[in-house]
């Protein structure tokens, strides 16, 4: 019997770079989905929220960039 895995959606907050998004997908097991309101990414809960922290993560660090802390 295979087990089926729930699989959820999460939206892209502004300021998710190109480049964010590919390291998000070669890092996590999650897919992306364009719709009406905006992109998503789909997948397990656990990948989502390891996908969120990194992304958070990820502004921060260019946000420190830009403003010269870095």
């Amino acid at each position: 019997m295979v087990e089926e895995k729930e699989e959820f959606e999460m939206g892209l907050p502004n300021g998710v770079g190109e480049a964010m998004l590919a390291h998000a997908f070669e890092k996590f097991d999650v897919k992306l989905e364009q719709t009406e309101w905006g992109p998503k990414l789909i997948g397990e809960y656990d990948e989502l929220v390891k996908v969120k922290e990194f992304l958070a993560n990820a502004i921060q660090e260019r946000l420190d960039e830009l403003e010269g802390k870095k």
